[in-house]
C-alpha cells in the first residue's frame, strides 16, 4: 500500500463489496487489509498546488458539472414522486374516498387495515391522514376514537415507498441486502408500534385521552394557510404536468352530492378558462391520465435513482467517502449516547422542510445500499421523520372552522403522539430496539433469496390487510378475525419463543424441539421454493455462489449488533485487526 493509503483510517461501514468480516482470525484480518486496499484503488489525483491552469479548470468545471446534475436527478426524483401520489389518487379515483365513508370503520381492525391499502394507494400517508382531518372537520366522524385505527395505518403504509426503492438495487446482492435492511427498518418500527398502541388503545383508550387533555384548554388561530416549503420549487413542473382538485377527494369522501360529477384531475381553473397544465389540456379522464403517469413517473423513479446511484458511487470513493462516512455516522464526542437523539431530530426538520416522509426515507436508502450510511444511524433518521411528517396533519387541522378546530387538532395530536410513544418504546434502551434485529434479518433473506423482497412487499402491503379486511367484513363483530387471527398470533408467538430458547438455553427445551430439523426442509428453509422459482424463471434467476453469502453477511454484519449499539467495539472488531487498516 502507498504512503496515502495507509495514511487513512477507513470506517468499518466501508462500500459494501468492501464491508469487513468479523475479525476472528489471522485469516479474516488478511482479508480485511485487502479490502481496504481495493477499496483505495482508485486513480490518485494530484494536489491543487500542483496542477497546471487548465487542468484547474477542468477539476472545477467536472466538480460543478457532478454538483449540478446531482442537484437535478434530486429534483426529478423529487417530482417523480409527487406526479406517482397524483396519478395514484387518480387510479384509486371515487373508490379513495369511498373506503374512508364505510361505517364499518368503527371496528379498529378495518381502520388500520383501510388505513394501510389507501396509503399504499395514494403513496402519501399526508394524503390519507389530510383527508382523515377534513372528514372530522366536516363532523363525518363524531368520535376520533374511529379514526386513530385509520392513522396508525397510514403510518404503516407510508413506508412502502422507500421499501420499492430498495428493490432498483436488486442487481447487486449486497447492496440490495444494506438498502433492503436500511428500508425496512422503517416498516418494523411502524408494524412493531402498531401491535402494541392498537392493543393498549382498544383496551384503555391511551392516545384518545391523552389528545384530549391536550387540546381540552387551547386556543387556535382559525384558518391556518398551507405552508409550502420544497414544494414552491417542485410544484411549477407538477402542477404544468397535471393537478388534482383536493376538494373533489374530500367531497367524495363525505358523500357530498355536489361533488358526484365532479373530475379529480383539475381541468378547469376557471368557467371558461382551462387550467394551464398539459392534461388539463388533453382533457381524457382520471383513469387514463392516471395510468400514463403512474408509468411514466415509476420509469422517472427508477431512472433518476439508478442514475444517482451511478452518480454518488463515482463521487463517493476512496478517501472521500470515508470523510462522509466518518461525518454522517460518527457519535458526538464524551456524549455518544446523544448522537441518535441528534439524528432524530435531524430527520424531523429535514421532513418538515420537505412536507414528506417517502421524500427523505426514500433519498436515505440508496445511500444504505452504498454504505455511506449505516442503518443503525438510519434508524433514528427514520424516527425522527415519522415526527415530521405529522406537521401536514397539523397544518390541514388548523384550516378547520372555528366549531371543529379543537377535534381536528386532536386528530392531528393522535397522529404525533403515536410517533412519540413509538420512539419512546423502541429507542431509548438500546435492548428494545428490535425493529434493527428485524430489518438486519430480512436483509440478509432478500440478499440470499430476491425474489422474498416481492413477496414481503405483497404479503405486508397487500395481501395481509386484505384478508384482514375481508374477515372484519364477513362479520362486523370480530368474531371470524378473532378465530383466524388468535391461533395464528399464539403459533407465531410460540416459534419465536422456541427459537429465541434454542439460540439462548437449547437445554431447556424437550429434545426434540432443539432443532427444527424434524419438520420438512420447505417449512423451514426457504431454498425449496428458491429452486422451484429458479426452474420456473431460468432466465432472470440464478443460484447464490458462496462468495455471494459471505459478501452479503459481511454488508450486513457490519452494522453492527443486533440491537443497534454504535459503539464500534460492539462490531466484531478487535485493536490487533484495527491497526490493520
Amino acid at each position: 500500500m502507498t504512503t496515502t493509503e495507509t495514511n487513512i483510517n477507513l470506517s468499518d461501514e466501508m462500500l459494501p463489496e468492501k464491508m469487513a468480516l468479523d475479525v476472528l482470525g489471522e485469516n479474516e484480518a488478511k482479508s480485511k487489509k485487502e479490502q481496504v486496499k481495493l477499496a483505495l484503488e482508485v486513480e490518485p489525483s494530484k494536489p491543487w498546488r500542483e496542477l497546471t491552469g487548465e487542468e484547474k479548470a477542468w477539476r472545477v468545471f467536472w466538480i460543478c458539472a457532478k454538483t449540478f446534475a446531482l442537484l437535478a436527478l434530486l429534483y426529478i426524483f423529487v417530482c417523480s414522486l409527487d406526479l406517482l401520489s397524483t396519478a395514484l389518487q387518480l387510479l384509486g379515483g371515487r373508490a379513495t374516498g369511498d373506503i374512508f365513508s364505510n361505517p364499518l370503520l368503527e371496528n379498529p381492525m378495518v381502520g388500520l387495515m383501510i388505513g394501510i391499502l389507501v396509503t399504499v394507494a395514494v403513496q402519501s400517508s399526508s394524503t390519507s391522514t389530510s383527508i382523515v382531518v377534513s372528514l372530522v372537520a366536516a363532523g363525518y366522524f363524531e368520535d376520533v376514537r374511529t379514526v386513530i385505527p385509520i392513522i396508525m395505518g397510514a403510518n404503516i403504509g407510508t413506508s412502502i415507498t422507500n421499501t420499492l426503492v430498495a428493490v432498483t438495487r436488486i442487481n447487486n446482492r449486497a447492496e440490495f441486502s444494506l438498502a433492503f435492511a436500511g428500508a425496512t427498518v422503517h416498516d418494523m418500527f411502524n408494524w412493531l408500534t402498531v401491535i402494541v398502541l392498537l392493543t393498549v388503545e382498544v383496551t384503555t383508550g391511551y392516545l384518545f385521552y391523552l389528545t384530549e387533555a391536550l387540546v381540552q384548554n387551547l386556543e387556535f388561530p382559525e384558518g391556518a394557510e398551507d405552508i409550502k416549503l420544497l414544494k414552491v420549487i417542485t410544484e411549477p413542473l407538477t402542477k404544468a404536468i397535471m393537478e388534482i382538485d383536493k376538494e373533489v377527494l374530500n367531497g367524495w369522501a363525505a358523500n357530498d352530492p355536489d361533488y358526484d360529477n365532479r373530475t379529480l384531475l383539475k381541468v378547469w381553473c376557471e368557467p371558461t378558462v382551462k387550467c394551464p397544465s398539459l392534461f388539463a389540456l388533453l382533457d381524457i379522464g382520471d383513469l387514463a391520465t392516471g395510468a400514463i403517469m403512474t408509468v411514466v413517473s415509476l420509469l422517472l423513479l427508477c431512472g433518476c435513482l439508478i442514475l444517482l446511484v451511478k452518480l454518488l458511487q463515482n463521487v463517493l470513493q476512496g478517501p472521500m467517502v470515508v470523510v462522509l462516512q466518518k461525518t454522517i455516522n460518527a457519535n458526538i464526542p464524551y456524549v455518544p449516547w446523544l448522537t441518535g437523539y441528534l439524528a432524530i431530530l435531524v430527520g424531523a426538520c429535514i421532513t418538515f422542510v420537505l412536507q414528506s416522509s417517502s421524500v427523505f426515507t426514500s433519498a436515505l436508502t440508496p445511500l444504505v445500499g452504498l454504505g455511506v450510511i449505516s442503518v443503525n444511524r438510519m434508524y433514528p433518521l427514520c424516527l425522527g421523520s415519522n415526527i415530521g411528517t405529522t406537521t401536514t396533519a397539523v397544518i390541514a387541522a388548523l384550516t378547520a372552522s372555528g366549531e371543529k378546530l379543537r377535534i381536528t387538532m386532536q386528530v392531528a395530536m393522535v397522529h404525533l403522539f403515536f410517533n412519540l410513544t413509538g420512539i419512546l418504546i423502541f429507542y431509548p434502551i438500546p435492548f428494545m430496539r428490535w425493529p434493527l434485529p428485524l430489518c438486519k434479518k430480512l436483509g440478509k433473506t432478500t440478499g440470499q433469496y430476491r425474489w422474498f423482497a416481492f413477496a414481503y412487499l405483497l404479503l405486508s402491503f397487500l395481501i395481509i390487510p386484505a384478508i384482514v379486511l375481508l374477515l372484519s367484513l364477513a362479520d362486523p363483530n370480530g368474531y371470524v378475525l378473532l378465530g383466524v387471527a388468535v391461533p395464528v398470533l399464539v403459533l407465531l408467538a410460540a416459534i419465536i419463543v422456541i427459537n429465541i430458547l434454542q439460540n439462548k438455553f437449547p437445554n431447556s427445551l424437550p429434545k426434540v424441539l432443539q432443532t427444527w430439523n424434524w419438520l420438512p426442509l420447505w417449512m423451514r428453509d426457504l431454498a425449496p421454493i428458491d429452486r422451484v422459482l429458479s426452474k420456473i424463471c431460468s432466465c432472470c434467476m440464478k443460484e447464490t455462489t458462496q462468495e455471494e453469502l459471505e459478501e452479503i453477511a459481511r454488508a450486513v454484519d457490519s452494522q453492527g449488533d443486533n440491537f443497534g449499539s454504535e459503539d464500534p467495539s460492539d462490531l466484531g472488531i478487535d485493536n490487533k485487526a484495527a491497526d490493520l487498516i
